[in-house]
């Protein structure tokens, strides 16, 4: 069991062989990655056969339009790969999480279409590629997830900022 604290919320990742906060702001843990331009998804987590990339957001602030969002979800997952490619750990196929707080289904279900095809997901682009860079993309909101995904439970653990 591997329970990570991150945005205000708790994970507990069940068989998890190894979880963690990857935008890890203090320099003295093991976890951190730099002061970069890069964007960093908040969790990584991993399991037997694969990762996984967690990106947590609220969707309620007002500097959030559907545009905005979704690039910006887009990039955190196109430059955690970059980092993790860099550091030789896109061994296993990864799949991404995108925790959406304030939306309801209809909205997770376009932004699950929209990332799908812009990473693309679960699809080689051309015939040269070797690898798939994302197994697939969800985006939930807390009900969806704890419903989808119950054995990585999540709940808040503070006010989300």
């Amino acid at each position: 069991m591997s329970i990570i604290i991150a945005e205000g919320f708790s994970f507990d990742f069940k068989n998890a062989l190894n979880a963690f906060k990857f935008d890890e702001a203090n320099q003295s843990l093991p976890t951190y990655h730099g002061v970069t331009s890069l964007k960093a998804v908040d969790i990584i987590a991993e399991f037997e056969d694969y990762y996984i990339f967690v990106e947590i957001k609220d969707y309620t602030q007002n500097q959030f339009k559907y545009k905005k969002l979704k690039n910006y979800l887009k990039y955190k997952f196109r430059d955690t790969f970059l980092y993790r490619y860099a550091e030789n750990k896109v061994d296993k196929p990864i799949r991404y999480l995108c925790l959406l707080i304030g939306t309801n289904n209809a909205q997770c279900k376009n932004f699950s279409k929209d990332l799908n095809y812009e990473l693309p997901v679960g699809i080689r682009n051309t015939s040269r590629w070797k690898q798939i860079p994302a197994e697939s993309c969800f985006v939930v909101n807390l009900n969806r997830w704890n419903k989808n995904f119950p054995d990585w439970s999540v709940q808040k653990t503070i006010n989300f900022p």
